[in-house]
């Protein structure tokens, strides 16, 4: 199984695009809220259309009625990865709001822009339709409780209780309309004209490259090396890389390999398990004004070392399990 080509180039197109933008932002080549414009494009419009996109694609009646099995596993998938975050994120951060951005790195990783590339760049068209299945629940997770509340309502480094209004403003958020409305649209199978299909297409599109210019920016305005002395930043990223993939294989080897826990399931977990953190805890905080100055060196540094762990996991799958 050769993970390193496939991984190599997502490493290569991710960190072109963090250092353009590393080097317009530490040049000044670019406005001082240029950062800020691009932060809320993505909020706004570019993230809401690429879940939007998403569940038009993947989510039909008939998706539920024939995937069922890999639909409930990856539900029970994203419920580990959160029971697994809330208590070692408190071993990582103090302050409320770095605790909440933590959860949800940990528990949400760059399983969609990384994880579809290498799950079809390695195993192809037919085990990236079940991987993009199995990610469905973690879509909803993130979209429905993990944005909302720990980044949006969570943005916040006092531990005031939310008020129920303020808890309903934070789910009504785009990227949960732009969820709500692709599900109708996947469910009903309705048929859109391909000019509004493409414009939906192209702005999900759009939504790496920007994050990754973002996260270049971001960390442009930053004393880097300061950054890369944080301490709490390689704990943090060393359980997401190490913790949680090891975790998912002590499981694994549990569980029995029969109809429902099939290796297609085992493929579509690790992935997800062993994916660095996603970008979203810069995207979304830096909308809503907050220091991401922590967010931008965990993405950072466990994109880097995941060039590394990343192979060894797989390695394990395939040596142990599969």
């Amino acid at each position: 199984m050769n993970l390193f080509v496939p991984i190599l180039n997502q490493m290569i197109f991710l960190f072109a695009f963090v250092l353009i933008g590393f080097i317009l932002s530490r040049g000044r080549f670019i406005p001082e809220n240029a950062a800020t414009v691009l932060s809320k494009l993505e909020s706004f419009v570019f993230v809401p259309a690429l879940v939007m996109g998403t569940f038009i694609r993947n989510c039909s009646v008939d998706v539920l009625d024939t995937m069922w099995k890999i639909l409930v596993l990856g539900a029970g998938s994203v419920l580990l990865c959160v029971v697994i975050a809330i208590p070692l994120a408190k071993l990582c951060f103090k302050a409320a709001y770095l605790r909440k951005m933590a959860t949800y790195g940990l528990a949400f990783s760059n399983f969609g822009f990384m994880g579809n590339a290498i799950v079809l760049g390695v195993f192809g068209e037919e085990m990236f339709f079940e991987y993009t299945v199995f990610t469905l629940p973690f879509w909803c997770a993130i979209y429905a409780w993990g944005a909302p509340v720990l980044l949006i309502a969570g943005a916040s480094d006092n531990e005031k209780k939310i008020s129920l209004a303020e808890r309903f403003r934070s789910f009504l958020n785009p990227m949960l309309i732009g969820m709500l409305i692709g599900l109708v649209i996947g469910l009903s199978e309705l048929k859109l004209p391909s000019a509004l299909l493409s414009v939906v297409g192209v702005a999900g599109d759009c939504m790496s490259p920007l994050a990754m210019l973002l996260t270049g920016m971001t960390i442009g305005r930053l004393d880097l090396w300061a950054l890369l002395r944080k301490g709490r930043i390689y704990l943090a990223t060393g359980i997401k890389l190490l913790v949680y993939p090891l975790v998912f294989f002590a499981i694994f080897l549990l569980l029995p390999q029969n109809a429902f826990f099939t290796d297609s399931f085992f493929k579509c977990a690790m992935c997800v398990a062993s994916m660095p953190m996603g970008l979203n805890t810069i995207v979304i905080p830096a909308a809503y004004g907050k220091d991401t100055t922590d967010a931008a060196g965990l993405a950072l540094v466990s994109h880097a070392l995941s060039v590394l762990t990343i192979p060894l996991a797989f390695m394990l799958l395939q040596n142990f399990i599969l």
